[in-house]
């Protein structure tokens, strides 16, 4: 393995882990921009402009687009969050440039009047489609209770009020600003030609212009709320606990994470044993969620509406007994074996890899080998896994519980 980067003129920078043994390569645009990024009133813009970038640019039409993605046999896809906005391909060598010539022309897209339109009405019935999956909007009103003010609370599609209102010119600004080349980083992995990576986005991207994008970032003010929501097509009642956890440049996190394995993992934790093995729950889960300048600690079940109250308890009571029964050596093992071998696992292929590479340098500034990554988890003690476990009884929390009665 190999890693480069590079910083061009207009701030664009190119980073990539170059495996000469790979058979195929991963590109992705990194965008610094998410539903943080957003004024109250433009929430959900950010998603929105992750849909207008597939509809063509001033070279291509919508339809070339996705011709030329079915073309270079690509794998490819898009997201939004809280924090970025990316756009990756996995294709094979020998489509490199095609590649990178397609993903950064989107980067620049035509945003027409009459797509935008047409892409609301998409972006709506989205939002009512996933009200209409379960949890039904747990996450998003846990992340509103717990989160408050803090631009973290604000919801990535956005809300049915927000998208309506939204107009292209603004969302055009919105572009100019967080799309600009110094709030890019262009991640590539696998079987990558460096050089010529650099010679071909220099080339395609040598006009764009920097702007002054940038992000606050303040410690939230976690609040404590317990909020019942009824839907009646329910079947099963969901519930959600978000409780103060490390954040992604935290080094607390690699302890955090291997707690929630130990509880709260999809197989092999207490929650496991307790509730899913049992079939009292059809899921039951402990899991992390991190952020630039903080993060979360969640906690999920899913049963049965008559059988909720009594699993709740078996939750909170495998949450707060880290003095009544500690972390041990075993639990510990295997949880650092199951994190440590899904990594390498994980790492054979490069699409996954763009994600790792990516995600820490943009965010830490930091390239990890897979070797140095897993020697974090290694080096986390079983005191520490402890201290962590008793902490957890005095915390904050946020508790949203969804079902078809109140």
């Amino acid at each position: 393995m190999q890693f480069r980067s590079e910083k061009l003129d207009n701030g664009l920078e190119v980073i990539a882990e170059i495996n000469p043994e790979a058979f195929s390569l991963s590109l992705g645009y990194f965008v610094k921009t998410g539903s943080r990024d957003e004024t109250p009133e433009m929430a959900g813009v950010s998603h929105f402009l992750e849909h207008m970038m597939f509809k063509g640019t001033a070279k291509r039409t919508a339809v070339d687009v996705n011709r030329e993605l079915d073309d270079l046999g690509s794998q490819s896809n898009a997201y939004t969050s809280e924090e970025q906005t990316v756009y990756y391909m996995s294709v094979l060598p020998e489509n490199q440039h095609a590649a990178l010539d397609l993903l950064s022309d989107m980067m620049r897209p035509a945003l027409r009047d009459e797509d935008f339109q047409t892409e609301r009405q998409v972006i709506l019935e989205e939002i009512a489609m996933y009200d209409d999956q379960p949890p039904y909007g747990a996450m998003e009103r846990a992340a509103e209770g717990y989160f408050g003010d803090h631009p973290l609370s604000r919801r990535v599609l956005g809300t049915k009020e927000t998208v309506a209102q939204l107009d292209p010119d603004s969302m055009r600004t919105y572009h100019q600003a967080r799309y600009a080349p110094n709030n890019l980083t262009l991640v590539a992995a696998g079987a990558v030609d460096f050089d010529q990576l650099l010679l071909s986005v220099d080339e395609l991207t040598r006009q764009w212009k920097p702007s002054t994008a940038g992000r606050s970032l303040n410690q939230p003010v976690p609040r404590s709320e317990d909020i019942e929501m009824v839907h009646p097509p329910a079947t099963q009642q969901y519930t959600l606990q978000y409780s103060p956890g490390p954040g992604y440049c935290d080094a607390n996190r690699y302890v955090s994470r291997i707690l929630a394995s130990i509880l709260g993992d999809d197989s092999g934790s207490r929650l496991f044993w307790e509730l899913v093995d049992t079939g009292l729950a059809e899921s039951a889960a402990i899991f992390t969620q991190e952020f630039e300048e903080c993060g979360l600690l969640c906690a999920f079940l899913a049963c049965a509406p008559e059988q909720h109250d009594e699993n709740w308890a078996i939750i909170q009571k495998i949450l707060t007994q880290g003095k009544q029964a500690p972390i041990t050596d075993r639990e510990l093992e295997l949880a650092k074996n199951k994190i440590c071998s899904g990594m390498i696992l994980g790492s054979e292929r490069p699409s996954n890899r763009l994600f790792s590479v990516g995600n820490a340098w943009t965010i830490r500034r930091k390239y990890e080998t897979i070797q140095s990554a897993s020697e974090h988890y290694r080096q986390v003690s079983i005191e520490a896994v402890q201290k962590e476990f008793e902490s957890l009884v005095d915390r904050t929390k946020v508790i949203v519980s969804v079902g078809p009665q109140g």
